[in-house]
């Protein structure tokens, strides 16, 4: 059967003083003439572009439908070949590559990339010796994933730094206002949760510790139990707690957010650093809500423990309130504050640090905002039980 030759696909639009076979997309089928191995040959030559393709794309796809995927491809001929290009015999192939294909090294990587989602969506085989259960697989992947989240975090601490001498020298670049507003959402917004909070545990504390009080004859010691734990452990850490759960997570979606919808690459297109216009107001404004929050919660605790102790002990909440400033130094009171401080800090600190790490799709946004919650929190307690430990003897 002779070769069937098709038109040139654009040749009606070859540039002025090009001929038309070099600046149009051709193609050649060679029907095999006896029973030999493999179907027919496909040979393609000339420019293979969306300029050379024009209004004639679907033609040519539909022409091209009739290669199977037996059938030999030889594009070696093919001068120009864009995404276009690629995507047309992409498409005349049935989104799968032929078996016996042969093209120019250059061209190799547009197939390889509209290939590429089929091929990761299924999974990859284990290489051999890789272990496959969850025990032997999960021993040194989740060490480097927290040592690199470390480092990142880090990192981003001595942006901070920088940013914020930077802010010292030139304070008309401090975003007041944004850190106003965090103040406001994450301190003031935050009083009705942690006075509920701290009012129930104070009650409950104080009902506990009179029970066994009350058995040694020992009712008035009940002051300096909840005074000095309210004031120097239970306040601050109580409160911290809560506020990385509301406000941490708040500010984590919040990044999260703004990289989905890309307005983080806005930011940086015109040049505004993330961290002195996002995060630096955000960290300031934690630090100085923090303390004022968690004096909040201690007296509500105190409150609770005052009306607990009145009920089970009949202590009087005049005698009370008159004991509490000698069962407590002054320095368990500056203890808790200058730990809230470094609390809040630190929540936001997370927090913006796994805000800033969200992939953009909705699902890595949920787990950013998940690990910020629960790494806020673990970096409050470690943080804790380091001063406890520091302080012991204060």
């Amino acid at each position: 059967m002779p070769p069937a030759i098709a038109e040139p696909a654009t040749a009606d639009a070859a540039r002025p003083g090009t001929a038309p076979a070099e600046a149009a997309a051709r193609w050649q089928r060679d029907e095999p003439e006896g029973p030999g191995p493999g179907g027919a040959r496909w040979t393609l030559a000339g420019p293979w572009t969306f300029q050379t393709l024009g209004e004639r794309f679907v033609q040519v796809e539909q022409a091209l439908r009739r290669g199977a995927q037996d059938e030999r491809w030889d594009l070696r001929g093919v001068t120009a070949l864009d995404s276009a290009g690629a995507v047309l015999l992409w498409r005349a192939w049935g989104r799968r590559r032929p078996q016996r294909l042969q093209l120019q090294p250059e061209h190799q990587p547009l197939f390889a990339a509209l290939a590429l989602p089929a091929s990761s969506a299924a999974p990859a085989a284990p290489r051999p010796g890789t272990p496959t259960d969850g025990g032997a697989a999960a021993g040194p992947r989740p060490l480097e994933h927290a040592a690199q989240e470390l480092i990142e975090a880090v990192r981003l601490a001595g942006q901070l730094l920088l940013d914020a001498l930077a802010g010292l020298r030139r304070p008309g670049r401090i975003a007041w206002r944004e850190i106003s507003a965090n103040v406001y959402r994450a301190g003031a917004q935050a009083l009705p949760i942690t006075a509920l909070v701290g009012f129930l545990v104070g009650v409950t504390l104080s009902y506990l510790t009179a029970r066994q009080l009350k058995a040694f004859g020992a009712d008035i010691f009940i002051v300096n139990i909840l005074g000095i734990g309210v004031w120097r452990e239970l306040g601050p850490l109580l409160a911290a707690v809560l506020v990385a759960g509301r406000s941490g997570s708040s500010m984590t979606a919040q990044l999260g957010v703004m990289r989905v919808t890309q307005e983080l690459d806005a930011l940086s297109v015109m040049g505004i650093s993330h961290t002195a216009r996002l995060v630096l107001p955000k960290v300031v404004a934690l630090a100085l809500a923090m303390p004022l929050v968690s004096v909040w919660t201690s007296l509500t605790m105190l409150l609770g423990g005052m009306i607990a102790a009145r009920s089970t002990l009949g202590l009087d909440p005049q005698q009370f309130a008159q004991a509490l400033p000698a069962a407590v130094p002054l320095a368990n009171l500056l203890l808790g504050l200058g730990k809230s401080v470094g609390f809040g800090a630190l929540i936001a600190l997370v927090a913006c640090h796994f805000g800033l790490r969200v992939k953009p799709d909705t699902q890595s946004l949920g787990e950013g905002t998940t690990a910020s919650v629960v790494s806020a929190i673990t970096a409050v307690i470690v943080l804790d039980a380091v001063a406890a430990v520091l302080f012991s003897n204060l």
